[in-house]
């Protein structure tokens, strides 16, 4: 299929809820979007949930049935499938209707101008019906419907007799064989780290593997934090006969949910190296893949399989998402905190909305609310957060921990147990008072054992309030994850409305000064590294110095990348060329003046 009006942009995951079926909402104007599988419960309620909607029967899939998880994935992914390729039908079919669904997927593609142009002489020509058929099916494309594993999910199960399960049954490589076995055609990402036997699961499932004409039914996506982390990942994949389609690049701290900072690396120069390397990756990747397929007798081809380099993490206008892809030639961008604004799109009930239009700058802070012990972006006010607040003060703090999806604790247990929970927050919280602990030291022990909270819920139920489902397991407490971004998109808007901001036809910015997406990365890494610098103790040891020095300097050479890439950004993009040099010296200063 001809894809030369698709999309530039995508939207990633966010928490586990907000785009568990955005899919159904945006698929059918060629819009590619990203499913959580962390949350299999969640997921057999949204398929009752579609399935009553349109009148599709529907067979619960109890916990008792045997491999329950993977079942109710493939269920799910199968019958998001369905409504997405009826949906996409219906908007073809709609092409000679007024105001119809393919009018608004034209309206919405960046080459808009030359669509209608093309449309339109069709419209007016004879036989114009089959040459609408043929012209939509050479130009039109379906959205993908994309899946993310965090790797790091990957808890051991047990069976009713409480005996562990195979690994094959713990919930990440259970997630895994539910994508595998689905009719989807698309892509699994997997992120929060390379996860070898995770990776070697793969190995089972030919859809994986590329055909003799080099198609994938299903394509493998990582989410890498740097260019050493891709070559190495997409080497041990390739000596599995596996082929990474693409490599998503974050930001490790401008961006939503979890944080995955480095020690000090930017956007900007890792986005340089992927672009200076790109060949090599491939080349490097395919001399091995041919060898792992000749050795499994499978089929390949000669020339390199495609990849594709896509980035996200921080960008708010048209200007940043052109220039990464003009600079840096990266195939895609990715948008999602903005799309928490965006009810046609994402799950977010009415009072979470609210809040994050009402949010500034002050209210979205770096958490250390997960119980994974990596930090999490969060706003200041969220239901979540109030419901454990008000169990604080009732002197019983902690989760009843329905789900269980973050049980990786076992100071106390046998069997692991999640540090956001009652029962573990009750253990440790009784450890604590057994120690000689001044009354500062103990209330600083205490607050960080409490502030845990049980997000595996908190961040799906949104999607149950936004749609009238029953949250009497859940509760109705929201946890909602937006990066730094979201201060700047002030009110909720249309899909249209963002589409337009995301190509420059509109901006739905607020009117304060928005800064630069890469100062404002520089800036959260010098507060990172101050902050990691004030909690650490004195005196240093010659390890955290090192540590602090190497970090401190890996900033300082990317404040002079940007230096550098300032001279060379052409007159077309001068707006990003004056934010990054005005605020290069003050957030350069602000590095130097980091006491150690």
């Amino acid at each position: 299929m001809n894809r030369r009006f698709a999309h530039t942009f995508h939207i990633p995951v966010m928490g586990i809820g907000f785009t568990i079926d955005t899919p159904v909402k945006v698929a059918q104007y060629g819009i590619s979007s990203v499913i959580s599988l962390v949350d299999d419960l969640l997921m057999e309620k949204m398929r009752e949930f579609h399935s009553l909607k349109l009148n599709i029967p529907f067979e619960a899939i109890s916990n008792k049935t045997e491999d329950s998880r993977a079942k109710r994935i493939t269920a799910y992914l199968n019958l998001i499938d369905k409504i997405v390729i009826e949906k996409f039908e219906e908007l073809k079919n709609s092409a000679l209707e007024k105001g119809s669904e393919l009018k608004k997927h034209l309206e919405m593609l960046p080459a808009y101008s030359k669509l209608i142009q093309e449309y339109n002489k069709i419209l007016q020509g004879s036989d114009r019906v089959k040459k609408i058929q043929n012209w939509l099916k050479e130009n039109l494309s379906i959205g993908s419907i994309d899946v993310n594993i965090m790797t790091k999910l990957d808890k051991t199960n047990y069976n009713g007799k409480n005996e562990e399960l195979p690994a094959e049954y713990n919930d990440a490589h259970a997630a895994l064989r539910g994508f595998a076995l689905s009719d989807l055609e698309s892509s699994i990402v997997f992120s929060a780290g390379m996860h070898p036997r995770l990776y070697g699961y793969i190995e089972n499932f030919d859809d994986f593997y590329p055909d003799e004409k080099g198609f994938i039914k299903k394509k493998i996506i990582l989410k890498v934090s740097d260019y050493r982390s891709a070559i190495i990942q997409g080497k041990f994949l390739a000596k599995k006969g596996l082929w990474v389609s693409e490599y998503r690049i974050e930001s490790g701290l401008n961006c939503g949910g979890h944080t995955f900072a480095s020690d000090g690396y930017l956007l900007g120069p890792i986005l340089e190296e992927f672009k200076k390397n790109r060949e090599t990756l491939i080349q490097t990747a395919h001399e091995i893949l041919v060898q792992a397929l000749k050795n499994k007798n499978r089929p390949f081809t000669e020339t390199p399989l495609n990849i594709k380099i896509t980035t996200q993490g921080g960008i708010g206008t048209a200007e940043e998402h052109q220039f990464l892809i003009d600079y840096y030639k990266v195939d895609g961008v990715g948008w999602a905190t903005p799309f928490l604004v965006v009810p046609e799109v994402t799950n977010v009930d009415n009072n979470t909305i609210d809040l994050l239009c009402k949010a500034k700058e002050e209210d979205l802070y770096l958490s250390d609310i997960s119980p994974m012990g990596i930090p999490f972006n969060s706003v200041k006010g969220n239901t979540k957060d109030i419901e454990k607040q008000q169990l604080i003060e009732k002197g019983k703090p902690g989760s009843s921990c329905p789900n269980k999806f973050l049980t990786f604790n076992s100071e106390f247990t046998n069997k692991p147990i999640c540090t956001a929970s009652y029962r573990y927050q009750n253990l440790k919280r009784k450890e604590i008072e057994t120690k000689n602990f001044s009354l500062d030291e103990y209330n600083k022990k205490y607050s960080e054992i409490v502030d845990k909270s049980c997000i595996c819920v908190g961040l799906g139920t949104s999607a149950l309030l936004a749609n009238g489902i029953e949250t009497k397991v859940e509760g109705k407490g929201v946890s909602v994850c937006p990066g730094p971004n979201m201060a700047h998109f002030y009110k909720p808007v249309s899909l249209k409305d963002m589409v337009n901001h995301i190509y420059g036809n509109i901006n739905i910015l607020d009117s304060k000064t928005r800064p630069n997406m890469f100062i404002k990365e520089i800036t959260m890494y010098i507060d990172y590294l101050k902050n990691r610098i004030n909690k650490t103790q004195k005196p240093f040891t010659d390890k955290q110095i090192k540590y602090f020095d190497t970090f401190k300097n890996n900033l300082m050479n990317g404040i002079e990348y940007y230096r550098e890439l300032t001279s060379n950004i052409r007159i077309k993009y001068q707006n990003i060329k004056a934010d990054i040099t005005k605020e290069l010296k003050r957030t350069e200063d602000k590095l130097r003046n980091i006491d150690m």
